[in-house]
């Protein structure tokens, strides 16, 4: 897709570009009084919190910020494969991926040696994340993408909007209240700062806090969590632009160094003519933040004009602009409970997305990081909410997360000083070089950090199974769910059984039958289906209310090894009675022989096949044995409440 021929204009890329407007505010309306969920900041983290609590009709949920309206112009605009991997959750991730701008490419350049003065490409490589989902990394503005998410909200069954213009003022936690699951114990107050209620103080009474306000988070201050970490003393500017240029690789993502005049990477944004250059800028004084920097836009593009020596660089307009500084640091706890609490206790504030990890953008890892923070969150806390599992799966959050907020810091302390020519926070040295060997070797080593595919959470009883590992290679316990496809049996339909896992807070439960017919009564995928259906012990049994449908809190997919089986045939477990009517569901079956062998692709145990749970939010939570009627359940047993 093109756009932005003729300027920048924000809004929803469906509409052409001469009709596009910018997304209005919406009107005020008063904040309710009592709410499940309330959730403070309309960022990533904040937006993809309320997507998925807004798919539950009986979880009350708040959204509010300070701004006036919608975001209008994209800061962390690259987009993951597993940020769209999640959207696809969502069910929006064919606007994503219809109207981002695929990153194929990066090139890099260097002074030329005959001539130090200008610039000479040294490498053109394909980009180190190709094949690790069946999405390409991307880019969009933000906005668009928060868009889809509040679109989302919108269209659920909850119908769930913002609530924009409010200052956040402070909260209050009655310990007394905290460790009553069905208490109100936070009391939050806002400041209206919309021109009609201006000065106007609303009070919220919530179960639950999420913060997701910010570097700057209130929420996070008012829970004295500190942020820990390196001040930044380096400088970089960023700028949306439409320009003209001879230079060769302006569709490309590229690192370019020059001699004297510092180094510029440029990412090629949506839209076919709109460009994002990050632009390196001197150090600065300790203590002195990026926004006290005397310089324009018209700096950005002068110095910008000097490292693309003997190119010229001709701006025609700056869509936006800004200077940022780089520096890491992550807070010490990301919810309420004082360090080395044990499990019984149970969280009711948390922090989410930049209120708890800060770094510089230029990895793109800022809404890549924040948006999955609540995606692990948000199936948690609606399970605990609607009395599907125990409070302690709450504190999984705090672990899991953390631990993937360190890693994002680490390693972007590293790409922090590969891309400078200037010194960065602790480096004593006058001056850096930009080795872009070194540059591709980390994009390379970290292919699956940055794309969001390799993250994996720590053993624990949501992640266990490791001793089984090798029963399917390819699905990596504690990861995501690595999507494949298969042959739907009903209907012959080719389908990514990733695509399986929506957002809707159900687990999955994989069956890859070994080598056995599955239709006999003595076959192993057989006895294991007819447990599901049947047994007193089956956690299908345990945890679906008696007035739900069969696979309401768990859902069970199988993949057959055989093509010539129909439907009738197998268990009616698999073609379950749903809805009001008792309709047949003839989606629950798929077999192997594609285009692509699921078996072979992802390393699965044709002989002894397995069975692979997943978790709400995609990530694979246990591998076991056909056979492994009594781990399947123990597993659930553990976190789970029995319904009656």
């Amino acid at each position: 897709m093109q756009f932005h021929l003729n300027g920048f204009k924000p809004g929803n890329y469906q509409v052409p570009d001469a009709a596009r407007k910018p997304y209005p505010n919406p009107p005020i309306e008063d904040l309710p009084e009592k709410v499940d969920v309330l959730i403070v900041g309309t960022g990533p983290a904040g937006l993809t919190m309320a997507r998925q609590m807004s798919e539950f009709a009986d979880i009350r949920t708040c959204i509010v910020d300070m701004m006036h309206g919608p975001l209008l112009f994209g800061r962390a605009d690259g987009i993951s494969c597993r940020t769209i991997e999640i959207m696809e959750a969502f069910n929006c991730s064919e606007m994503v991926v219809k109207e981002t701008y695929q990153l194929k490419q990066n090139t890099f350049w260097e002074p030329d040696a005959a001539n130090p003065q200008n610039i000479k490409r040294t490498e053109k490589i394909s980009d180190a994340r190709a094949g690790l989902s069946e999405f390409t990394h991307g880019i969009v503005n933000q906005a668009r993408l928060h868009e889809l998410l509040t679109q989302g909200m919108e269209n659920s069954v909850s119908n769930l909007r913002p609530h924009y213009s409010r200052e956040f003022l402070d909260l209050q936690i009655d310990d007394d209240l905290a460790q009553d699951l069905n208490a109100y114990p936070i009391m939050a107050r806002f400041k209206r700062i919309d021109d009609d209620g201006a000065g106007k103080i609303e009070t919220i009474e919530a179960r639950f806090i999420v913060g997701s306000d910010g570097g700057r988070s209130q929420v996070r201050k008012s829970l004295n969590i500190s942020l820990e970490g390196d001040s930044a003393n380096k400088a970089w500017g960023v700028m949306d632009i439409l320009l003209n240029t001879d230079f060769p690789d302006i569709r490309i993502k590229s690192f370019i160094q020059s001699k004297d005049h510092g180094a510029v990477m440029t990412i090629p944004r949506e839209g076919g003519y709109l460009i994002r250059f990050y632009v390196e800028l001197d150090s600065i004084d300790a203590g002195k933040r990026a926004s006290e920097i005397q310089l324009t836009e018209k700096d950005l593009i002068a110095k910008a004009q000097k490292v693309f020596n003997p190119y010229t660089l001709d701006v025609k307009e700056v869509a936006w602009w800004s200077i940022y500084s780089v520096g890491q640091r992550i807070a010490d706890r990301f919810d309420n409970r004082p360090e080395g609490s044990s499990d019984e206790v149970i969280p009711r504030a948390f922090v989410a997305g930049d209120a708890c990890h800060t770094h510089s953008p230029k990895g793109g890892w800022g809404l890549n990081t924040s948006l999955p923070d609540t995606f692990n969150l948000g199936w948690k806390l609606a399970a605990v909410l609607q009395g599907k599992s125990q409070p302690k799966l709450l504190n999984t959050y705090s672990t899991e997360r953390r631990k993937v907020a360190q890693q994002l810091i680490n390693a972007d302390k590293e790409l922090s000083k590969l891309v400078a020519t200037r010194p960065t926070a602790g480096d004593q040295s006058e001056k850096a070089k930009i080795d872009t060997a070194e540059i591709e070797a980390f994009m390379k080593r970290q292919s699956g950090f940055v794309a969001g595919t390799s993250i994996e959470y720590f053993p624990s009883y949501i992640c266990t199974g490791q001793e089984n590992q090798h029963l399917a290679t390819g699905f990596n316990i504690g990861q995501r769910f690595h999507s494949a496809e298969a042959i739907r049996l009903a209907d012959g339909r080719s389908q990514h059984l990733g695509h399986l896992v929506k957002a809707d807070g159900r687990w999955r439960i994989f069956i890859f039958c070994d080598e056995e017919d599955p239709r006999k009564t003595s076959s192993s995928t057989y006895k294991l289906i007819d447990f599901l259906a049947n047994s007193d012990t089956s956690p299908v049994r345990k945890y679906t209310p008696s007035n739900a449908d069969i696979d309401a809190i768990i859902d069970t997919y199988i993949v057959v090894q055989q093509s010539d089986i129909s439907m009738p045939e197998l268990h009616d477990y698999l073609r379950p009675a749903k809805g009001k009517y008792g309709l047949r569901d003839y989606e629950k079956v798929f077999h192997a022989q594609g285009a692509v062998d699921v078996y072979k692709l992802r390393g699965i145990n044709r002989t002894n096949g397995c069975v692979v749970i997943v978790r709400p939010d995609q990530h694979v939570a246990n591998i076991l044995p056909i056979t492994a009627h009594e781990e399947l359940s123990k597993f659930f047993d553990f976190f789970m409440i029995e319904q009656t």
